[in-house]
């Protein structure tokens, strides 16, 4: 949104509470994440203190990602980084592309049973490593504050294409009495030097000294970057000790010679309202190098006695360990489009895989549905675009133009309208894996540094898609397996009410071994189970196909005795993975029911009359463990409107979580939504489970309620 432009829906009220959230806990930046439920995706819809380009590879990360803004969400927790050592220790990823000294905060956002995101707060190299528990207290109350100014205010948590950037409040200055007229005329008389940037780099003063040094005319620099309006800047240290100055607050010297020879030092001290620049001659050393003037504070010392890095390196860094992240080719896909493309300035994606002897489009970005139907399924020798060459030859073709492209090959560019593009082969041990395109709507010129990196970008990206393949395959596999060995349906009981749910993790393989079963015995008597089995693969769907299988087998013996034998029968498998299992018999007559379990979650009950719990078991040990096992029995009135619910552990088991408390906590919801539909019923344990609807592992559950009467 450009700026000075009022957002709708009274999101400027939001930039307002951010800017004061910031100023109030003493942090040097901020921002604010809101989470898509659907997509598991959270988004950063406000900043404040920090440039849009330094934060451009977070401006949407995944709920399942390693970083501190989603652990806060996904855990419902508080996370404090006090220092480099401490991120590149717990978020090695982060450290690699944030090189820099900063301490950084992230403060789950709750609201109306669910977590409406997250608050991430940035403060100097100069903090502290621990927060105090007052300050922690501090920026939990900030997130509560600004989580009910959503709920109150109704604002859609939409995830913005980038994040609005506000001013952060800014301390009054002390001023003279003639004000910023004399603090100029201050500067002119000084004989370095003086220059001024605001937070995203733009000169917004500059002195006459400082122009005479430059070598260029003060107009002309006002408003510009230095590195993008003076060509012998354009060095990627200097962008880099820039960023140092903005994230980590601390003073910054460096030396860079103006040509021919003119050795110039500059010195840059932040604050919350831009950086200040002080210019003066030095000894010409060849080029940009981290040596300062014995002045400059120890601090910039200390800091350019490193090797400077550049920005862009960072970034890559960030985005090659983040292909090393993704798993399936959907992950593989939004991440070129999301961060690759906007860190090459480009405006479409097509990302084909090899397939058959054909180019299968499996994702694409800034084109047309009719563009992408021509370009599908194209043979790999295609001579219709450059695809084919690049994939024959495996190495990488850039077009910096239509003309360019027209020349060899002539219908290329008719069929797009884009006017540059990059071919990037996606070859994996000499096998073509597929091909990445990226274009852009005007002409441009590819430098040599571009070619290079996109080239090595382009063996990462053929790896993944690869390997993402490669999951995929395998995941459908599993829930093809799965899905067939689960029952299709419930039997329908007379005097039972039953509902069942089956739920994947929202990462990794996402199929397992979790399985229910309702199984009638007779007329008046009913089995029902649920278990797990170790892992998330084929073997586990599998295993828990089997073990189904034998539970079938022995249903109607007393439950001690289906355990017992369905463990001697894994131990006739020989496999080396676990089962734990619930299993009840219930006498629909009597109105009982018999429990064991092998190292299963115990059920919740609520009988109706009396307060709700979870049922004392005395469970035996895992199905596989020992084949001598013994499966101790418990026995349960069960009144008319009775409800016990059986679920496996990924319903209470969470990060930081302590299970019993939330399995009595779900209880609770239990009985609260006791006359509710078993379906609505489940709805609300998973909410008070898992609000952010991100599961970590695998959820099955099954519920049974005695009806009020037979019928």
């Amino acid at each position: 949104m450009p700026r000075g432009v009022e957002p709708p829906d009274g999101t400027g009220l939001l930039d307002e509470v951010l800017a004061d959230t910031v100023r109030r806990t003493g942090a040097s930046a901020g921002g604010l994440y809101l989470l898509d439920e659907a997509s598991h995706v959270l988004g950063l819809a406000v900043l404040s203190g920090v440039p849009v380009e330094v934060v451009w590879p977070w401006r949407r990360v995944p709920l399942s990602a390693s970083v501190p803004v989603s652990d806060a969400v996904r855990e419902d927790r508080l996370v404090w980084v006090g220092s480099q050592d401490a991120l590149a220790r717990s978020y090695p990823r982060a450290a690699a592309s944030l090189p820099y000294r900063f301490a950084v905060a992230a403060a789950p956002l709750p609201g109306g049973g669910r977590c409406r995101g997250a608050l991430l707060l940035l403060w100097p190299a100069s903090h502290p490593a621990e927060a105090t528990p007052r300050e922690r207290g501090h920026i939990s109350a900030a997130a509560r504050r600004i989580a009910r100014f959503l709920d109150e205010s109704g604002i859609p948590p939409a995830l913005p294409e980038q994040p609005r950037l506000v001013p952060a409040a800014v301390a009054v200055r002390a001023h003279g009495s003639h004000g910023p007229e004399a603090a100029a005329d201050y500067l002119e008389r000084l004989p370095e030097g003086a220059l001024a940037l605001d937070l995203e780099g733009r000169i917004t003063f500059v002195s006459t000294a400082a122009a005479a040094l430059l070598g260029a005319d003060a107009a002309r620099l006002l408003g510009t970057r230095p590195w993008q309006s003076l060509p012998w800047l354009d060095d990627a240290h200097v962008e880099d000790h820039y960023r140092t100055a903005v994230i980590s607050r601390d003073p910054v010297a460096f030396t860079a010679v103006r040509p021919p020879d003119t050795g110039l030092g500059f010195e840059l001290y932040p604050d919350a309202s831009g950086i200040s620049v002080r210019i003066d001659r030095a000894a010409p050393s060849g080029g940009v190098v981290g040596s300062v003037p014995d002045r400059a504070p120890q601090s910039a010392r200390a800091f350019s006695a490193g090797t400077a890095q550049a920005g862009r390196l960072y970034q890559l860094v960030h985005l090659a360990a983040a292909l090393t992240e993704t798993v399936a080719v959907r992950d593989v896909v939004e991440l070129v489009a999301d961060q690759i493309l906007p860190a090459f300035g480009a405006d479409g994606l097509v990302l084909s895989a090899a397939d058959a002897g054909r180019l299968k489009i499996t994702g694409f970005h800034g084109y047309d549905q009719q563009t992408i139907d021509r370009l599908d399924g194209l043979p790999l020798d295609t001579d219709l675009t450059p695809a084919g060459q690049v994939l024959a030859e495996g190495t990488p073709s850039f077009f910096s133009s239509p003309q360019e492209m027209a020349r060899r090959h002539p219908r290329a560019p008719l069929i797009s309208g884009k006017a540059a593009w990059a071919f990037l082969p996606l070859v994996v041990s000499g096998r073509p894996v597929g091909c990445c395109i990226l274009s852009y709507d005007r002409p441009r010129d590819f430098s040599a540094d571009e070619r290079a990196v996109l080239t090595s970008l382009a063996g990462l990206i053929a790896q993944a898609l690869d390997r993402a393949r490669l999951y995929d395959a395998t995941r459908d596999l599993a829930h093809g397996l799965q899905q067939t060995l689960l029952p299709r349906s419930l039997p329908d009981l007379p005097g039972l009410e039953t509902a069942a749910r089956y739920l994947p993790a929202s990462h990794g393989l996402e199929i397992g071994g979790d399985f229910y079963d309702v199984i009638r015995i007779d007329a008046g008597t009913v089995a029902a189970v649920i278990g797990d089995v170790q892992g998330h693969n084929v073997s586990a769907a599998a295993l828990m196909g089997q073990v189904r299988t034998a539970i079938h087998a022995t249903a109607g013996a007393p439950p001690d005795q289906v355990l017992a034998r369905t463990n001697r029968v894994l131990a006739d498998l020989e496999t080396d993975l676990l089962v734990s299992c619930l299993y009840a018999h219930i006498d629909l007559g009597c109105r009982k029911v018999v429990l064991a379990s092998a190292g299963h979650p115990p059920p919740l009950l609520h009988l109706g009359d009396r307060p709700p719990g979870v049922v004392v078991l005395d469970p035996g040990p895992l199905l596989g463990a020992d084949t001598g096992a013994a499966y101790p029995l418990t026995v349960l009135d069960l009144r008319p409107g009775a409800t016990l619910a059986l679920y496996t552990d990924g319903l209470v088991e969470t990060p930081g979580a302590d299970s019993d408390r939330v399995a009595a906590e779900l209880a609770l919801v239990l009985a609260e939504h006791g006359g509710q539909d078993l379906g609505e019923v489940m709805d609300a344990l998973l909410r008070r489970a898992r609000p952010t609807a991100h599961y970590t592992d695998d959820i099955a559950m099954l519920l049974l309620r005695m009806a009020d009467r037979r019928t």
